[in-house]
């Protein structure tokens, strides 16, 4: 029996064939690396599975009779359970297929089995479920820092344009100030000028009267002296 041969006799007893190809594939993952990483696992009824190191040795070439050093290495190893023991060897009958899964005595193969099938199934499940929710909350996350980053770099550039704008406000502003100041000034300049320009007619137009009282003196001396 190969596996897809597997997948095929237990499939009505898990809901389909695709929940027992699952359901296969996760008992098979969970045993792999549970020996992978030095535990070992037992189905009652059915065995046990373990990680044994074997030291270094010299073997033979089978080829070449040549003998060689074979290097340290770690080998998977399975032992059988008695309740399978007891099944291959006759003394214990095999139960019908149709009530294994859920007649099955206590230590037989098939209970066994069908047992650890669903609780890989159950936590392939929930394993799946965790991981999607993690992802969620992940992206989730993610959202809501790159909102939070792009609300800080309008910000940021709605001030800097703010300030931008005042400033050129306030040039704007300071420069009419002083070009109003100076056309005042200029104004101001003017009328102080044509205000003393008058005045200056005026005394001049006074002095000829002075030259002309000082003839008049004169002339009035010269007539006494004759």
């Amino acid at each position: 029996m190969n596996k897809a041969q597997l997948v095929e006799a237990i499939a009505d007893k898990v809901g389909g064939r695709q929940q027992a190809a699952d359901a296969v594939d996760a008992v098979l993952d969970a045993v792999v690396r549970a020996v992978v990483g030095g535990d070992r696992v037992s189905v009652t009824g059915f065995g046990s599975f373990e990680k044994v190191d074997r030291p270094a040795r010299y073997a033979r070439n089978p080829q070449t009779g040549e003998r060689v050093r074979v290097k340290k290495t770690s080998v998977p190893r399975f032992r059988a359970g008695q309740g399978f023991k007891d099944l291959v060897s006759g003394s214990k009958k095999l139960p019908k297929n149709d009530v294994a899964v859920k007649k099955a005595p206590k230590g037989s193969l098939s209970g066994g089995a069908s047992a650890t099938v669903k609780k890989a199934a159950a936590k392939k499940a929930t394993t799946a479920r965790k991981a999607t929710g993690a992802a969620k909350k992940t992206t989730a996350a993610a959202t809501t820092r790159k909102a939070t980053a792009a609300k800080k770099t309008s910000s940021a550039a709605a001030k800097k344009t703010t300030a931008a704008a005042k400033k050129t406000t306030a040039k704007k502003t300071s420069a009419a100030a002083k070009k109003t100041t100076a056309a005042a000034k200029k104004t101001t300049a003017k009328k102080a000028a044509a205000k003393k320009a008058p005045a200056k007619k005026a005394a001049a137009k006074k002095a000829p009267a002075k030259k002309s009282a000082a003839r008049t003196t004169t002339a009035k001396k010269a007539t006494a002296r004759r």
